[in-house]
């Protein structure tokens, strides 16, 4: 049973992080076909709207990569503290 929350759980957090990935991009094209169809901008509105979209979408795996070196450093760090040395009295 273990087993299968485990894959539950990290199949929970790869779909979140896709849909963080695609929500950036998809709001800022829905942004730009509002702004063309309201004030009749042309076409060249979708590639700003595309690489802001893009922008967004990489500070945001930015930020995921970022949470998981934390993570790994201070369980790294956890380790090191743990262990009971000749000169570690506390």
């Amino acid at each position: 049973m273990k087993k299968w929350t485990d894959i539950i759980g990290k199949l929970t957090m790869l779909t979140q992080f896709s849909l963080s990935l695609v929500t950036p991009l998809l709001l800022c094209l829905g942004l730009c076909w509002w702004i063309s169809n309201r004030w009749s901008v042309g076409g060249w509105i979708y590639l700003v709207g595309f690489f802001f979209g893009l922008g967004g979408s990489g500070m945001t795996a930015w930020k995921v990569y970022r949470s998981v070196v934390n993570r790994q450093e201070r369980t790294e760090k956890e380790k090191r503290k743990s262990k009971v040395s000749f000169d570690r009295h506390l």
